[in-house]
């Protein structure tokens, strides 16, 4: 209708990204959290639309932990289209981790923030 990107999957693009990273960049993928009985839910969500990705448009997702707290991370992005290398949305989310069995916050695990501390 519009030709371009629909906002809801922006956030699809920077959860694809994290979850990459998350595995290539710290060798801890989901899939080990979820081994452990851990999940990460969302607790916030900031996102700030800059320019519209149009249909087709490449871009790139970058992503990274910018803050600990005792319960989670606040996780900032930019996604940048390729074609002219302008920023198309920034924001940041905030997670929360939590125990699978109960789906309540715990505290962050010191060998998990170690392990995602640069």
């Amino acid at each position: 209708m519009y030709q371009h990107v629909h906002s809801s999957r922006y956030m699809d693009y920077v959860l694809a990204a994290r979850f990459d990273q998350m595995e290539r960049c710290y060798k801890m993928p989901m899939a080990d959290f979820q081994q452990q009985g851990y999940g990460w839910f969302m607790a916030t969500a900031q996102m700030n639309f800059k320019r519209p990705l149009g249909l087709g448009d490449r871009f790139i997702v970058r992503t990274w932990i910018e803050k600990f707290t005792l319960i989670g991370v606040m996780v900032q992005f930019q996604i940048v289209r390729i074609l002219d290398n302008k920023l198309s949305c920034d924001g940041w989310f905030d997670y929360v981790m939590v125990s699978m069995e109960t789906s309540r916050a715990v505290r962050l695990p010191a060998d998990i923030r170690a392990k995602y501390e640069i």
